[in-house]
């Protein structure tokens, strides 16, 4: 059985260890094991052994920022051990760090041989994914070399230099060869009669590009200490609801991830920023869609991210047409990778436009910032960037050719293009899937309320009358035509989308939500629509399901057919709230407060569909990221949507 992995993570580094703070390089059931920066594996084993042998486990690493753990020999009950571990770990922004604390048990001095066996294969993260993909490296090199306080890995292929160094204070007696590429660092340690001696190891990362190699920590409470400060940064100012404890602690624990999980990016005159990344394990980087919702949701609280996003995201912003990327000009950039198989052209990822949705969330997020915060400044310095994201959706996005914003399959990258990607996630009722060009609703949505904030910068920062009109025009031209197309009379509720004859995509689904949130639909379809997702096929007493169940579609196991997802459920919450269904909002809002309490308090990206009525805690999705930045800003979101109430 695979031992579960425990993620630390900070900026865009992060470490997966096992219960006793193992790397085994193996992949588990929700990340690889590893330590990661900027796509790439950096520690591919990290294994302690004390006197030949793996220790026990006597308490396993906890889910936290800090992984410590205590090990002891393997023994019986009648040879208690002989010596005690005491394990902690830590990363920030390219390191790793350890302290290992060995204290003898025994009333006579003992010697003890400690020996970490560490490797770094630089593995691509794409190649640990289970897609049965493989991918060519033609002249791929990996190095090592002893240094005299430990050992530091290379690799090169081509231009592509990385590195990994390994350091210990003190320096290891030896570095030795173990045959299969790793190095065994070891220590032979005098202990006094119950005396200790400790050992502090620190991992430095320099992936492909970066400039100077990272700083250090010297110890992981140094490190946890760098982190804790990032997080009270996070929350400074932010009050909690004194009313509703259990919401307070899932704010409180949704800004700690939050702080953690912010990468760097570079804005259009190079200034350094920091944006929310997706999640880890597989997404710590930015993909426009999640850093978008996520800098909406804590808006109110924390402008930062949104002021780091616009910039971001304006500077990545396609300005031609590249099919392999699915980039046409104005559109907003899907995801960046920095990752070797990107940087070959092996996955299309580097800057990958495959989203219909991240455009006009772009536009919807500039103008809640300016009416939020007044900074004019910002919707100024954006205007080039978001006239020309306008001009992509009326243009190459389809408002003005299909009525709609319109996406089509991308072989070499996402089958669907909106919020749910997977393939399959856009279906009817019966599970078929749609043919040729998609009109997704939810993204119709978006397109409506971009349009609508964006008249309203035009009009008031950029005094131009007459754009702003032509927006308001096309907004209303949009809502009179989805009403029309979408609007399924027999159930009274809008179709998931329109396949490229029009025809409606029947699947009854949560994307309906999205609608109200962006307030598409008049009062009175809006409130037949939120009603409807809290009746029990919709509602699981958890969230609502992304599909109601009773459709042959429906799979409460399956990643976007019958799924509860947080982020999914706070726009729906803040819909409810905008159309005046408070006490269905309050609903929801309770119910993924009650789901984050039974979870550690934090909200994983996904769970399964799973009625509260016949399991009583919250069934996990297997592959969910355990740290997902939408996820983390949610109980923010419903907190706008209900209040402490």
């Amino acid at each position: 059985m695979t031992d579960r992995h425990h993620l630390l993570v900070c900026g865009g580094t992060f470490a997966a260890v096992s219960d006793s703070g193992d790397i085994s390089g193996v992949r588990g059931a929700t990340s690889p094991s590893g330590l990661f920066v900027r796509d790439a594996r950096h520690l591919s084993r990290w294994q302690l052994t004390v006197d030949g042998a793996v220790p026990e486990t006597l308490t396993p690493v906890a889910d936290g920022d800090a992984a410590r753990c205590v090990l002891v020999p393997r023994g019986g009950r009648q040879e208690p051990p002989a010596h005690t571990l005491f394990r902690e770990q830590a990363v920030v922004d390219g390191a790793f760090v350890e302290s290992l604390r060995v204290t003898s048990n025994r009333p006579v001095p003992t010697t003890v041989r400690v020996a970490v066996t560490v490797d770094a294969d630089f593995t691509d993260q794409f190649e640990l994914r289970s897609d049965h993909r493989t991918y060519t490296k033609t002249g791929a090199v990996r190095f090592r070399r002893v240094l005299e306080d430990g050992v530091e890995f290379g690799y090169r292929r081509g231009e592509w230099r990385s590195c990994t160094r390994v350091t210990a204070e003190p320096a290891p007696d030896g570095v030795e060869e173990t045959g299969t590429g790793a190095r065994r660092l070891v220590w032979t340690l005098e202990l006094e009669p119950h005396g200790s001696a400790e050992l502090s190891l620190r991992v430095a990362a320099r992936p492909h590009g970066a400039v100077q190699a990272p700083v250090v920590p010297a110890s992981p409470a140094a490190a946890n200490h760098r982190l804790l400060r990032l997080e009270g940064e996070f929350m400074e100012g932010i009050a909690f609801p004194t009313g509703w404890p259990e919401l307070a602690t899932a704010c409180a624990r949704g800004l700690s991830d939050l702080a953690a999980l912010q990468v760097p990016a570079t804005g259009p005159d190079g200034e350094e920023l920091r944006v929310p990344a997706a999640g880890a394990p597989w997404f710590l980087t930015l993909l426009a869609r999640d850093a978008l919702l996520t800098s909406l949701f804590v808006l109110p609280y924390r402008p930062e991210p949104a002021a780091a996003t616009l910039p971001a995201l304006a500077a990545t912003q396609a300005t031609e047409v590249a099919a392999g990327s699915v980039a046409q000009p104005g559109k907003i950039v899907h995801e960046v990778r920095h990752g070797e198989l990107a940087h070959f052209g092996q996955v299309p990822y580097g800057r990958y436009y495959g989203s219909v949705d991240a455009t006009p969330l772009f536009l919807v997020l500039l103008g809640a910032y300016v009416e939020q915060t007044g900074d004019t400044a910002m919707a100024r310095r954006l205007e080039p960037h978001a006239r020309a994201a306008i001009g992509w959706m009326l243009d190459h996005g389809g408002l003005t050719s299909r009525g709609y914003l319109v996406y089509r399959a991308d072989q070499g990258g996402l089958a669907n293009q909106n919020w749910k990607d997977s393939p399959g996630a856009i279906c009817s009722a019966d599970g078929s899937r749609p043919t040729g060009p998609v009109m997704a609703a939810g993204a119709q949505g978006y397109a409506y309320d971009a349009l609508r904030r964006t008249a309203h910068l035009a009009r008031t920062v950029w005094a131009d009358e007459v754009y702003a009109t032509l927006l308001e025009q096309a907004a209303a031209d949009l809502r009179d035509r989805f009403q029309r197309d979408f609007w399924m009379e027999e159930q009274a509720f809008p179709a998931l989308a329109l396949d490229g004859e029009g025809n409606q995509v029947d699947a009854l689904a949560s994307d309906a939500g999205h609608l109200l949130w962006s307030g598409l639909l008049d009062k009175e379809y809006g409130e037949l629509v939120g009603r409807r997702l809290l009746e029990e096929d919709f509602f699981s007493g958890w969230g609502v399901r992304t599909l109601a169940a009773g459709q042959a579609a429906y799979h409460p196991m399956s990643y976007h057919r019958g799924s509860v997802w947080p982020h999914d459920n706070a726009l729906i919450t803040l819909g409810l709230a905008r159309y005046g269904l408070h006490d269905e909002a309050r609903t929801v809002a309770h119910a993924l407060v009650d789901a984050a309490t039974a979870t550690g308090h934090r909200l994983p990206e996904v769970l399964a569909g799973y009625g509260r009525d016949s399991h009583p805690e919250p069934v996990p999705y297997p592959h969910a990221c355990v740290r997902e930045s939408r996820s983390a800003a949610t109980p923010l979101a419903l907190l706008t949507a209900v209040g402490g109430a």
